[in-house]
């Protein structure tokens, strides 16, 4: 299991939200690009990088500072944010995104995320982002009828990277992961899970470590590292042992 530190991108500073509302943004570094490699000299082997504009507006809002982040580190990077057409995924696969990241697009166009999967296998990642169980979708501002888990099935078979599960209501709370939910759908799907919302000690990474032979990859942390409730160092010895 991998810990995967998250930089989320808001008009060109490093932030994190509460409960993903674009109007309560802690800013944690106006140079993340800096922040990127602060990460990788920690330890990280992976990054999580999302366009927080993008999600909101539907399109790339911060291309050129995720190129310069792809190039200035020598880790994966994975992004979400804005990504609603194949050209779009394309462009970022071709600057050196190792994995896109489709939520919104996923929900709204089931056929774009079976192309891009035919065209890109093992390339997409599934993002399925939930309010009391339902799936949220541009930026988390609308939740629909459709359950996270359905949506989870829906996209069974295909060859997805990963599926990123975050229970919204949780995200920059500090209140650690919703492990009811994360279990729930670790056992409904066969694609391998990425963990996200709300960790905030390393006991929590300790307790999510029983679900990795069921399928979970790796925990996206954000808030807790930059408040240094979690040191990325432990966290990675922890999560590798």
């Amino acid at each position: 299991m991998i810990i995967i530190p998250a930089i989320d991108l808001k008009e060109g500073r490093c932030v994190r939200l509460v409960q993903g509302r674009m109007d309560r943004e802690s800013v944690y570094s106006e140079d993340p690009v800096g922040m990127a490699k602060h990460w990788e000299s920690k330890g990280a082997r992976r990054l999580h990088l999302v366009d927080l504009n993008g999600a909101v507006s539907g399109k790339p809002i911060h291309r050129p500072l995720i190129s310069k982040i792809v190039r200035e580190v020598s880790i994966p990077v994975e992004l979400g944010g804005g990504i609603r057409d194949l050209e779009t995924i394309e462009d970022y696969l071709s600057l050196g995104v190792k994995w896109v990241i489709l939520g919104t697009a996923a929900y709204q166009n089931p056929d774009l995320m079976k192309e891009a999967c035919r065209r890109f296998p093992r390339r997409i990642i599934l993002s399925i982002d939930a309010k009391s169980g339902n799936v949220a979708v541009q930026g988390w501002v609308e939740v629909v009828s459709m359950k996270a888990v359905d949506l989870a099935r829906q996209f069974e078979g295909l060859e997805l990277a990963a599926l990123v599960f975050t229970d919204v209501e949780r995200d920059g709370m500090g209140t650690g992961i919703n492990w009811e939910m994360t279990q729930n759908l670790v056992r409904t799907t066969s694609v391998p899970v990425i963990a996200s919302g709300g960790i905030s000690r390393v006991e929590e990474i300790e307790h999510l470590k029983r679900l990795e032979p069921e399928g979970v990859i790796g925990v996206i942390v954000g808030k807790a590292l930059y408040t240094g409730q979690i040191d990325l160092e432990e966290a990675i010895r922890i999560a590798e042992k």
